[in-house]
C-alpha cells in the first residue's frame, strides 16, 4: 500500500507539471508563442512612439565651427526628463555624437526643463514636453574633406505620461554635415 501511495503522488505530481506547462509533449512551441506576445507587448507598448527626433542639413567650412540642432517632437501627453531631472531614479536625455572623418563634435547643449510634480515623484521633475531643441557644437579640421558627411548620434530618452514612465529607448538621429 505504501508503494501505491508513492506511486499516485509522483503521478498526481508529473500530471500538475503537464498541465502547468513544466512537461509535457502540449508545451513545445510555447517559447516561440511567448517571444510572439512579447514582441506584440513592446509594439503596443504606451510612449513608444511619443517622441521623433530630426536634425537638419549643417554646413561647415574647412576649419571651421558651426553648430547642429536636434529636435525632439514629445507627443500631447507625453513629456521626457530633462537633461538633469532632478531625480537618480530616473533617465535623463542625453545625446551622444561619435566623430566622423574631419568632423568632431563638442558637449551638447541641453534647453531648461519644466518643473513638474508627478504622481509617481516625490518631489516636482525636470521635464521636456513639446518641442525642445538641444544643440551641438560641430568643427570641421582645416584638412577635412570637402562634401557629405554623417555624424552619428543617439539620444536616449524615457517617455512618461503623467502616472507612470515607460522604458527609456534610444534614437539614432544622424547629422547631415557638407564641409565646403
Amino acid at each position: 500500500m505504501f508503494r501505491r501511495a508513492n506511486h499516485l503522488v509522483i503521478f498526481g505530481a508529473l500530471a500538475l507539471l503537464a498541465s502547468c506547462g513544466g512537461a509535457g509533449e502540449g508545451n513545445r512551441n510555447a517559447a516561440p508563442a511567448n517571444e510572439a506576445r512579447t514582441a506584440e507587448r513592446a509594439a503596443a507598448t504606451p510612449g513608444a512612439d511619443a517622441v521623433r527626433a530630426s536634425v537638419s542639413e549643417v554646413k561647415l567650412k574647412a576649419g571651421g565651427a558651426g553648430e547642429a540642432v536636434v529636435r525632439l517632437n514629445i507627443a500631447g501627453g507625453f513629456h521626457v526628463n530633462s537633461n538633469a531631472p532632478g531625480d537618480k531614479f530616473v533617465i535623463p536625455t542625453r545625446l551622444d555624437a561619435a566623430p566622423a572623418a574631419g568632423i568632431k563634435a563638442g558637449a551638447p547643449v541641453y534647453p531648461d526643463g519644466v518643473r513638474k510634480k508627478f504622481p509617481f515623484s516625490e518631489q516636482p521633475l525636470s521635464v521636456y514636453e513639446g518641442e525642445v531643441a538641444i544643440r551641438l557644437p560641430l568643427s570641421a579640421e582645416a584638412g577635412a574633406s570637402k562634401g557629405r558627411h554623417t555624424v552619428s548620434t543617439d539620444l536616449t530618452v524615457q517617455p512618461c505620461d503623467d502616472r507612470e514612465c515607460f522604458p527609456p529607448r534610444k534614437i539614432n538621429a544622424a547629422v547631415p554635415v557638407v564641409v565646403e
